[in-house]
């Protein structure tokens, strides 16, 4: 019997690989940061040779430092930063472009021109999506037009596209696996979520060949193994989910109803809602959350897409601090912001403003202002826009929620975790194992081998770390909101008046 479980969680800023127990308990870790590209204001990209080479020395160095052999690895789950776009050639498996990061609003334009033909309401109903430049299909499409003859190579099948998990499969495999899972799929706005196939209306609309997107799978099966080359011998591949969905699935959230929150680079909460999707009005996203044999599970999503990336701003742009846990004891110098919002709209806005044309804003500083207060509110802005997100899903989904658990890497900071629970008048549970992601992918892959029986293994790994409980005032509480919003209003619609 094997004894352990290899997730991959190749993430926006780094990429990680984490072996598991049958506990769900961490064996043995390893992480490796890439460099981001910036080509222009609002653009981000990635060297796919980068995540490849970075996520493929983590899994040794993992494997390595477990003192397991390959024979005691049951499979490998893989979960990936998502929309992120990259296109390489089949015989070569070489990217001809640097991938797109689902933060760039490189096709901004693209997405205008399609808002303005009509064409929303068409991908809403069929993906559950905003035409948005967070998602792939623009991406696939600027990729295209922009490199002469990509598009001929691409309808003879030369040419291959793929989100980060579909590029790691493929190296992983030695290019036998050309797939992605329904979870990843559903965030390409090419993908129909009732018929869980790619649909051919929207493929026409962006013009993206058919003959270049991967099969879809289920989240949980054998989709292939491992070049034996790479780690010694063949390792089944058998979980595939995006990050977010992962998460979901780490924190046992299988209840319709239940939810989570993940702080990462961005933060993005997702609330089960069962084996329906529900349309949101309100600017939430629809996404499948995975699919287990012939069954299906949906979530509402908000994405915010700049959390964490704002204390990487203060660690690399201000240089306020030497590494990103040192905001803590930074904030924590200052009882509060002293009036000091920051809207960290680095990239625009997403959930539920969608507004890509947002800027990055800090007002209310005065001369009493110290790096201290801008510290707090870059971390107090993870928390509102949570609330934002909240606000809205509570409404739509018609399910309240009475707690919410939270993972992700500034789940560390308790101070942050207190003013989340005071701002939503809502209990914060952050669980023992905070690397849900990777745990989500574990899980997957486990099951597919039956590594783990079922779900109900699952729920009973889960641990109580901490609970923090909302103690501020409701004055308190609606007027720092109020602020917040005020200072949302003018970070909006920015962009193009220059």
């Amino acid at each position: 019997m094997s004894r352990y479980i290899l997730a991959l969680d190749q993430g926006t800023t780094s990429s990680r690989a984490i072996v598991f127990d049958k506990s769900g308990r961490v064996v043995s870790k390893s992480q490796q940061e890439f460099p981001q590209i910036f080509p222009g204001p609002g653009h981000v990209e990635h060297d796919p040779e980068a995540i490849w080479s970075s996520q493929l020395q983590t899994a040794k160095q993992a494997i390595a430092k477990s003192c397991c052999k390959i024979a005691d690895l049951a499979a490998i789950g893989v979960t990936n930063q998502r929309e992120t776009t990259i296109i390489w050639e089949k015989s070569t498996g070489k990217a001809v472009a640097n991938a797109i990061v689902w933060q760039s609003r490189v096709t901004a334009s693209i997405c205008d021109r399609l808002k303005k033909e009509g064409h929303e309401p068409l991908f809403r109903s069929k993906t559950g999506l905003l035409i948005d430049p967070y998602f792939s299909g623009t991406k696939i499409k600027h990729l295209l037009d922009t490199h002469d003859g990509l598009r001929a190579r691409a309808a003879r099948g030369e040419i291959l596209f793929g989100t980060v998990d579909t590029f790691l499969i493929w190296r992983l495999s030695g290019g036998r696996c050309h797939v992605t899972d329904v979870s990843n799929a559903s965030r390409t706005l090419l993908f129909n979520i009732h018929t869980l196939q790619w649909d051919d209306e929207l493929l026409r609309l962006l013009d993206v060949p058919r003959a270049m997107l991967p099969e879809v799978r289920s989240s949980s099966e054998v989709y292939g193994h491992t070049e034996p080359a790479l780690f010694g011998a063949a390792v089944p591949i058998a979980g595939d989910a995006g990050d977010q969905q992962a998460a979901l699935f780490g924190q046992a959230c299988f209840a319709p109803g239940s939810a989570k929150n993940t702080y990462g680079t961005g933060c993005f909460m997702l609330l089960n809602t069962g084996n329906k999707p529900v349309p949101s009005h309100k600017g939430l996203l629809t996404t499948v959350a995975w699919q287990i044999g012939s069954k299906t599970t949906y979530a509402l999503e908000g994405s915010v897409f700049v959390a964490g990336a704002a204390v990487q701003w203060l660690r690399d742009g201000l240089q306020a601090i030497p590494n990103s846990a040192a905001v803590e004891s930074l904030m924590n110098q200052v009882p509060d912001t002293d009036g000091v919002y920051m809207v960290p709209a680095f990239v625009g806005l997403g959930a539920p403003y969608w507004d890509p044309r947002a800027r990055g804003a800090i007002v209310g500083l005065t001369r009493n202002t110290k790096m201290a207060h801008i510290a707090r509110a870059a971390v107090d802005a993870m928390a509102f826009q949570t609330r934002d997100v909240l606000e809205v899903m509570q409404v739509e989904a018609l399910l309240p929620l009475n707690t919410l658990k939270v993972d992700g890497g500034a789940a560390a900071n308790a101070t942050m975790l207190q003013f989340q629970a005071d701002i939503l008048a809502v209990p914060v549970r952050r669980p023992v194992v905070p690397e849900t992601t990777a745990l989500g992918a574990a899980y997957l892959a486990g099951l597919a081998v039956g590594y783990w029986d079922g779900l109900d293994d699952i729920v009973s790994n889960w641990a109580l770390d901490r609970e923090f409980m909302p103690s501020m005032a409701d004055a308190t509480r609606n007027r720092l909101y109020e602020g917040w919003k005020k200072a949302v209003s003018r970070s909006l619609d920015w962009e193009h008046d220059f």
